[in-house]
């Protein structure tokens, strides 16, 4: 007997991590609104802003609703020259403002359809939508250029990064991690990548040594205040510091330092992105994933899981996992 159509649903934020634990309802396929259509969610990730909302971190959200943003699967309704045709894509709205992917069916705009590339495994295309969309507007917005610019990634080794990472050297610009204990970059990418150790207490005055004293064009900062003062560091005159995430609202910070080398500091939020919108830059971004330039993360076959263990899922992303759990609604 095949399982009933669920969704994941929340009726209000969890008041702590403990409590954390969605309900699991059946649904029925959902009527299709005017320039709509219905997407048979077939891989969902977890990202950990998924988690943060459920946990009422996102003052934005709207109760009650099903949470996740990315998704991959395939067209059941809407547009004739649609249907069944395999679809990934996120959205900064999905999950928080409107229902999202942690459930079997998916209500999108029409303009927020974009075609999956076969040569991308549904798991691993469910995992691309957070960190590429927002690696690729930060780096948009920071006007990254490619052959004669040095990008460094602090933080090279997580999603956000690894995604920065596979964009900047596509681009041909220069690439310097740094990665808490680590000296290696573990994920795809077009170029060689020098990775410092983040442990370390000079990442300023090492970036600056493997520059010729010059510094980075940009600073893409995915961790947030412990590398806040490096990153700054590490810049060039008129060089710009992404950031999108941190542990601690406050830094100290030098204003007169700042202005008088002509810094920038880019803040990127990619929630502000509804559906429709990041798959424009999923369409800008299909080329590199079609010829192989750009790839996917790898998902473990122990890493899908059903919708009856979100929970336990949830509270992985919560604590820090490196695997990318994908949901299998």
């Amino acid at each position: 007997m095949s399982t009933p159509p669920r969704a994941l649903r929340l009726s209000a934020k969890a008041p702590s991590p403990e409590a954390l634990n969605p309900d699991l309802v059946d649904i029925a396929q959902p009527e299709t609104p005017a320039g709509c259509a219905i997407v048979e969610v077939l891989a969902a990730a977890i990202n950990p802003s998924d988690v943060k909302a459920a946990l009422g971190m996102m003052p934005y959200a709207i109760w009650p609703r099903t949470p996740g943003r990315d998704y991959a699967g395939r067209v059941v309704a809407g547009p004739s020259e649609w249907i069944g045709r395999a679809v990934w894509g996120t959205g900064g709205d999905l999950g928080i403002t409107r229902d999202g992917t942690h459930a079997r069916y998916l209500v999108l705009p029409v303009a927020a359809l974009v075609a999956k590339p076969e040569r991308i495994a549904m798991a691993s295309a469910a995992t691309v939508g957070v960190p590429f969309v927002t690696a690729y507007e930060g780096l948009r917005r920071a006007h990254l250029a490619g052959p004669g610019q040095t990008v460094l990634v602090l933080g090279s080794n997580g999603k956000v990064g690894q995604a920065t990472v596979q964009l900047a050297t596509r681009a041909g610009a220069r690439v310097i991690g740094v990665e808490r204990g680590a000296t290696r970059y573990t994920g795809h990418a077009s170029a060689p990548v020098e990775v410092i150790d983040g442990t370390r207490d000079d990442i300023a005055q090492t970036v600056l040594s493997m520059t010729d004293g010059k510094g980075v064009d940009i600073a893409y900062n995915t961790v947030g205040s412990p590398y806040f003062a490096a990153a700054l560091g590490a810049l060039k005159v008129g060089g710009t510091q992404i950031l999108i995430s941190t542990p601690d609202r406050n830094v100290p910070f030098d204003i007169m330092a700042f202005y008088r080398r002509d810094l920038h500091m880019l803040g990127v939020d990619s929630l502000k992105l509804t559906a429709s919108q990041c798959a424009d830059v999923f369409r800008t971004l299909l080329p590199g994933f079609e010829d192989g330039s750009l790839q996917g993360f790898d998902v473990n076959d122990g890493s899908v899981l059903p919708l009856d263990r979100a929970r336990q899922a949830y509270l992985q992303v919560l604590e820090g996992s490196m695997e990318r759990l994908v949901l299998a609604p």
